[in-house]
């Protein structure tokens, strides 16, 4: 055994994207380099979009604001996420949220963080695959234990409700965490399905944890229809009692993935909790911000920002599926949301047809993606086969230029060992 330098440390692992990048870094890579395309990143493009609203370039700050904010964020600012989801999927509905139902904090991962420290000695169902970050976040907090839950490409990655019902009686789950739509399938639950899911949460006393920072990246509907959204809250009852937690911010929806601003919906008992959790963890978001989000959140500019988004994102993902079907890249589920393509790499010549090998040759044409590996969330390395050997995520998040540069890429490298 090697001795540590630094006893009492463990190895703490890289989440997927992070691994990739300092893999890329070692080989040159540099962010807006020119000669590279990361097909990796789990960011959307940031600059202006046709049809968008003005991006934020500048912003001044409160002097007050230099002082630490509130654990749960600006009250003035809870209220406007209140008012926002209010507008957008409550309309009519008497239970309404107010400020008391939500908390701001730093960055989907930092809200992720402070649920799982509040959640007790309970069984947790997560899905495969699902987002990567996810493996350490349920390997750290020993208080619950994460149950697996498969999800295969013959039903498109789809959880089957009958299948959860019984994946709740019978491992006694008391919360389900899962991406919606998600990263990195693509897939989406919404209109009946997601209603059913929610009165499954009601009726089994079944915590429903949902990650919602693709929720306005959603292709479902026609082109030429008004922008589709997608969120739990439109099917809740009682928000202070029916167990739905959502967490979303700026980094996807709104393209401001550096601003590191997120929130939690949920009944007020939850939001105390993570409170707690925060206080603890990371003391709060960025304060001097908070206040900037306001105008971001203005349900009309909402609308706005997402049907330009969906336009754009709509025209790259088509754009994708077509290249890499031309490769003799498999997309056994096309992505109806998030900016994904869940690739099977299995009809392709070896080593190609192995995703570890595949990102590894790619670094040699100068083009990131995911290894399908890292989405085979397994907290603790509990088992050993891993499922998507033959997979990768590539993002068509970045710009139209640099997607077609990066699949250019990946074109030449399958071409040489053809």
């Amino acid at each position: 055994m090697i001795e540590s330098t630094a006893p009492g440390f463990r190895n703490v692992p890289r989440t997927g994207v992070i691994y990739v990048m300092h893999r890329a870094e070692q080989h040159g890579f540099r962010y807006n380099h020119p000669a590279w395309a990361n097909l990796g990143q789990g960011a959307p493009e940031t600059g202006p979009l046709p049809g968008a609203p003005p991006r934020i370039e500048q912003i001044s700050i409160n002097p007050s604001h230099h002082e630490y904010g509130p654990i749960t964020g600006q009250v003035v600012l809870r209220q406007k996420v209140a008012d926002l989801y209010n507008h957008l999927y409550r309309h009519g509905k008497p239970s309404q949220y107010t400020y008391e139902n939500v908390s701001i904090s730093g960055g989907g991962r930092v809200a992720l963080t402070r649920l799982a420290a509040a959640l007790g000695n309970i069984n947790m169902g997560h899905f495969l695959p699902d987002y990567t970050a996810y493996e350490e976040l349920l390997s750290v907090f020993k208080a619950f234990i994460p149950i697996p839950i498969l999800l295969d490409s013959e039903q498109q990655y789809r959880a089957d409700l009958d299948k959860l019902k019984r994946e709740i009686m019978g491992r006694g789950l008391q919360a389900l965490l899962a991406s919606n739509p998600c990263n990195p399938t693509g897939q989406v639950a919404e209109g009946e399905n997601l209603r059913d899911w929610v009165q499954m949460a009601r009726e089994y006393r079944c915590s429903l944890i949902l990650d919602e920072f693709y929720s306005h990246y959603v292709y479902t509907g026609a082109a030429d229809e008004p922008p589709r959204l997608v969120s739990a809250t439109a099917f809740v009852e009682d928000v202070n009692r029916d167990p739905v937690i959502v967490v979303d911010g700026l980094t996807k929806n709104w393209r401001y993935p550096g601003w590191r601003i997120s929130w939690t919906l949920g009944p007020k008992e939850v939001i105390n909790a993570i409170a707690s959790a925060g206080s603890f963890l990371d003391g709060g978001a960025n304060n001097p911000f908070q206040g900037h989000v306001l105008a971001l959140l203005d349900p009309e500019l909402v609308m706005q920002e997402t049907a330009a988004t969906q336009a754009i994102f709509r025209q790259k993902r088509d754009y994708a599926l077509m290249r890499l079907q031309q490769m003799g890249i498999l997309v056994e589920a096309p992505p109806q949301g998030t900016f994904y393509c869940w690739a099977n790499l299995s009809e392709l010549p070896p080593p190609l047809n192995d995703g570890m090998a595949f990102f590894e040759a790619g670094l040699e044409e100068k083009v990131i993606t995911v290894p399908g590996v890292f989405f085979d969330v397994n907290p603790e390395k509990r088992r050993n086969f891993a499922r998507y050997r033959s997979y990768c995520r590539i993002s068509f998040g970045p710009e139209k230029e640099k997607l077609e540069q990066g699949l250019d890429g990946l074109e030449r490298m399958i071409a040489r060992y053809r």
